[in-house]
């Protein structure tokens, strides 16, 4: 299966824990489920024009959820943190300060 590189970064992930890496050059996406460790770098160093240092993956387990007597599960994804080779950054928000 062709992916491009857009296809392969879904979305940033912005939370609590992931704007803390952000001070040690490491940054989170949401990826492509069949994505692996190879494609997540190019298609990082392509978007954002850096340079990746390396690539840690996983697979989030969808959580259980429930309204009432009905319930569900939330969906899986899978999740990548890329760090960057030292002074390279990645700005999701234009003037945002971490």
């Amino acid at each position: 299966m062709n992916l491009t590189a857009h296809d392969i970064i879904i979305r940033p992930v912005i939370t609590e824990k992931s704007s803390a890496l952000m001070g040690f050059n490491k940054y989170t996406f949401e990826v492509h489920k069949s994505a692996d460790k190879i494609q997540i770098r190019k298609a990082v160093e392509e978007v954002f024009k850096v340079q990746v240092m390396g690539v840690n993956t996983m697979n989030v387990k969808g959580k259980l959820r429930r309204r009432g007597m009905t319930k569900g599960y939330t969906r899986s994804w899978k999740k990548a943190i890329v760090t960057l080779k030292t002074g390279q950054s990645i700005e999701f928000f234009e003037g945002a300060s971490i």
